[in-house]
């Protein structure tokens, strides 16, 4: 699986595409279709990183936050992982504010996945066509990627 070699936090970025419209199971958003296309989650671990992550690619899970509602839906795939090793948590929220303003994602539904943050309306961006690496790397030259493969996804 993921192999993490620094202090054990850091902010992430799950891509996540659709393959198609979903719902989820949760009765925050009861009734909200989400779209086909690409989703863009940003979240912290301020410890144990690489078990947030290994978590995250689990199919079956005990569906605790918001982002699992959506993760655990077998047409929904993880595409890619950028990490920010190291990175503490006032990072995510300026992340997601500097996504919004430089890229074409925008905000989905408000209130996902960002109940400790009165920043931002939502930790979760779409976009119906994925954002390339090329174009995250010229933003953010210290963003590592990951792949996973179809075994780290049982």
């Amino acid at each position: 699986m993921l192999r993490i070699t620094n202090s054990g936090k850091g902010i992430y970025i799950l891509e996540i595409f659709a393959e198609k419209s979903f719902k989820v199971n949760s009765k925050k958003f009861y009734g909200k279709i989400f779209k086909d296309g690409y989703y863009y989650y940003v979240g912290s671990a301020q410890k144990n990183l690489k078990s947030r992550i290994d978590r995250h690619l689990k199919r079956e899970k005990k569906l605790h936050w918001h982002i699992d509602y959506i993760t655990a839906i077998r047409t929904n795939t993880i595409s890619n992982i950028y990490l920010f090793p190291d990175k503490d948590k006032d990072f995510e929220c300026s992340l997601v504010q500097d996504l919004l303003k430089n890229t074409l994602l925008y905000t989905p539904v408000k209130d996902f996945g960002n109940s400790d943050c009165s920043i931002c309306d939502s930790h979760l961006l779409y976009k119906k066509k994925r954002i390339t690496y090329s174009h995250f790397s010229r933003l953010y030259h210290s963003i590592v990627r990951f792949i996973p493969s179809s075994k780290d996804t049982s």
